[in-house]
């Protein structure tokens, strides 16, 4: 099944495109871009080893990591590692590619059925004086062993499948599911010239005939060159497009690789980004809820925030795109359009010339170091607000600079500047914090700035979700309003957010974009879609659906190597009713990586369904053995304990992930209902009044506060709860008439 639907896609995507030529043929008519190309990072982010190429120490090194020392040394001219394999042994391996340069340098070993795996242990390139020229392990701080799936042996370290789209040119995967094995080919190496600009042939072709003249982009499938011309308006200190930038096709190019996203076939030169990829959006725990990167994501989802980019600031406006060095050094690439005489002085930056805090970058792109070594700036380019960490606990770059002060310390020194913030309280970043924390007072603040035209497209796609998760008339109003929006990212948005509404009506909404012209849309009309009864149709209808349907599994079906892409066409699955194809994809996605927690909880879920409980035990056991702190295995043994009748068991397990859950509420609330359900009201209400000082105004909590309160005959303190839920949601007719009734009632005797 795996392959048919394989081949569809593969159909699907193909394109009868023009073939790549390589970098070399750039040369003769580029060559001060081929120049500066040479010894890029680009260039360099995959070569075979050499003694020019390999970086690292291999003169008999070796280096312990978790009770492994692992040895690098020299076979003739082969470059050799003896460390830890599959089966935990050690085993001689021979680096068959080095893989980036700096600030630090990977190895690439080969396994079976093809894979290149990039080994945890790496080349810290930096100077000696700098920390650097050292083997260090690029996860210090845990205990990783061959029977992890993080091992450098385990599908999240595989070259063909995580690595290689972006460190290559034209890269084919070629994944076997029958087989599980890889045969990856490319065009380049490298990240060369036409993975930017697309396959040459057809320019070469125009080149040699002398037709050029008049040919969009030059016979290449897309057009990069979108730096524009700017300009400082009279008596402005910031410069301005002189012409509205109408793609963001730059940008989209270099999202491609620079993005936190995943990918959807094969990459389509020139379109939107979300025709070939699905992008993260800045949420916990990414992000930061202010939007400031928290996990890596490679800058596209950062800058996207900006009002860099709002503006119609491009990559290379900053970037040489060849070299990838800076346009200027220092704050010369600020000083571009942002008038020094303003903004490059003590007076804007109030630090000392010629200082650190004097650096543009270092106060509005702050620096977060990954994998050890390797710091990289935030490119929503904001401004530091210390006081929003001090109120919420993210991050700013004054005290990440000053590390021996405070958030308040950098607010009282802003406050002698003259820098004074009037929205710590309403800045947008508290009501996503709120909402997290159950607070549905805020809703009526994301639906504004979802419904915002003049806000980024990134932060209204967020605030729509959040929207929608509460339900309501506010969802439906924010989710219509952009359901067919021009921005893609939106639309994407908008279909994902619309599980509130009842299936019936979801289809009737979802209708028009079902053949909507980019992927990401159509991926996620797919999943929304997925429980329509085709029966129920008419036969156009369900035909419709069908392709779609189909486009939809072998998209996944291309990325049937990723334990994730398997739990998803599981999910697809079940929602399609057929849980024998979904237990069969679950029990891949298990057999790819078999420490997969969410793998274990949804097959227990479909072996639940199918009426075989004890499996479902002995799968959700399963997973404790490995990881025993799951509060979401915990949980879901837990409630199937309570439907086996086994309480004490039951209580036992829901309480253990109560007391684990640092963020969100769920499995203490749930712990809470058992209580009350099982027997034990009076400590039900102790659970939910712990909840309710963490989340004064969650309104789940303060119901179910108020119905037990009643219960128990405490009706001054339910009717409190219930004069409290309707101050927080004045137009629920529910809540007031649960006022109306609990004020009605006798008083206890």
């Amino acid at each position: 099944m795996f392959t048919r639907f394989l081949l569809a896609a593969t159909l699907l995507l193909s394109a009868a495109g023009h073939a790549f030529t390589g970098s070399e043929s750039c040369n003769n008519c580029h060559q001060q871009e081929y120049n500066n190309w040479q010894g890029s990072h680009h260039d360099l982010a995959m070569q075979l080893p050499t003694p020019e190429t390999v970086l690292g120490d291999f003169d008999d090194a070796s280096f312990t990591y978790n009770g492994v020392t692992t040895r690098f040394y020299r076979d003739g001219d082969l470059y050799k590692v003896r460390t830890d394999g599959e089966d935990g042994k050690l085993t001689d391996y021979t680096v068959k590619y080095v893989f980036g340069v700096y600030p630090l340098q990977q190895y690439l070993l080969p396994l079976s059925r093809g894979r290149l795996q990039a080994l945890s242990i790496a080349w810290d390139a930096r100077p000696a004086d700098q920390g650097g020229q050292r083997w260090y392990h690029l996860y210090p701080d845990e205990a990783i062993d061959y029977r992890d799936p993080l091992h450098w042996t385990g599908p999240y370290q595989n070259w063909n499948s995580r690595c290689a789209e972006c460190h290559s040119t034209d890269l084919v995967k070629n994944y076997d599911p029958e087989t599980r094995a890889f045969d990856t080919h490319y065009a380049e190496i490298d990240v060369g010239c036409e993975a930017c600009h697309g396959p040459g042939e057809k320019h070469l072709e125009l080149a040699r005939e002398n037709k050029l003249a008049g040919v969009a982009n030059g016979g290449f499938p897309t057009e990069l060159a979108q730096r524009g011309e700017w300009a400082f308006p009279e008596n402005a200190t910031i410069a301005r497009r002189r012409q509205t930038l109408e793609s963001r096709a730059q940008v989209d190019s270099c999202g491609r690789c620079h993005s936190r996203r995943g990918t959807l076939g094969d990459y389509h030169y020139g379109a939107d980004l979300l025709a070939t990829h699905r992008l993260a959006l800045p949420q916990p725990p990414l992000y930061y809820h202010d939007g400031q990167i928290r996990d890596e994501d490679y800058v596209y989802g950062s800058f996207l925030q900006s009002k860099m980019h709002l503006a119609g600031v491009v990559c290379s406006n900053c970037h040489e795109p060849h070299s990838l060095a800076l346009r200027a050094p220092g704050n010369g690439v600020c000083a571009q359009c942002h008038m020094p005489q303003e903004y490059d002085t003590p007076e804007h930056h109030h630090h000392p010339a010629d200082s650190a805090g004097a650096q543009c970058a270092n106060c509005h792109m702050p620096e977060t170091t990954y994998m050890g070594v390797d710091p990289r700036r935030d490119h929503s380019i904001r401004i530091p607000r210390p006081d929003l960490s001090a109120a919420m606990g993210t991050p700013n770059a004054c005290t990440q600079c000053h590390t021996d002060r405070d958030p308040q310390w950098a607010v009282t020194a802003m406050r002698g500047w003259g820098v004074h913030f009037r929205d710590t309280g309403s800045h947008i970043s508290r009501a996503f914090q709120r909402f997290d924390q159950g607070d549905r007072s805020v809703v009526p603040a994301l639906a504004q700035l979802a419904n915002d035209p003049a806000a980024a497209p990134i932060w209204r796609a967020t605030a729509l979700e959040a929207v929608a998760q509460g339900g309501g008339r506010e969802a439906i109003q924010a989710v219509t309003a952009v359901l067919y929006d021009d921005d893609p990212l939106l639309r994407a948005s908008a279909v994902r957010s619309l599980d509130f509404l009842p299936l019936d009506q979801r289809y009737q909404l979802l209708q028009a974009l079902i053949d909507d012209e980019v992927a990401a849309v159509r991926m996620e009309v797919a999943t929304s879609l997925a429980g329509v009864p085709l029966e129920q149709l008419s036969p156009q209808q369900a035909q419709q659906l069908r392709d779609l349907f189909a486009w939809y599994l072998g998209i996944l079906a291309l990325h049937a190597e990723m334990p994730e892409t398997q739990l998803q066409m599981g999910i697809f699955e079940v929602g399609r009713g057929d849980l024998e194809q979904a237990e069969a994809h679950y029990r891949e996605a298990l057999a790819l990586n078999p420490q997969l927690v969410p793998g274990y909880l949804n097959l227990a879920d479909v072996l639940r369904a199918r009426g075989r409980d004890d499996e479902a035990r002995e799968q959700l056991l399963k997973a404790l053995e490995f990881a025993p702190e799951s509060g979401d295995t915990l949980h879901t043994l837990g409630l199937l304990e309570t439907r086996a009748g086994n309480t004490e068991l039951a209580l036992d397990y829901l309480q253990r992930a109560a007391r684990l859950e640092t963020t969100g509420t769920r499995h203490r609330f749930v712990y809470a209902i058992a209580l009350h359900d099982l027997g034990k009201p009076q400590q039900a209400i102790i659970q939910l009044q712990a909840l309710l000082r963490e989340l004064p105004r969650d309104e789940e909590v303060l119901l179910a506060l108020a119905n037990y309160s009643a219960e128990l005959g405490q009706l001054e303190k339910a009717r409190s709860y219930a004069r409290t839920l309707t101050q927080l949601a004045p137009r629920n007719r529910g809540y007031q008439q649960l006022l109306q009734s609990l004020s009605s009632a006798p008083a206890a005797r």
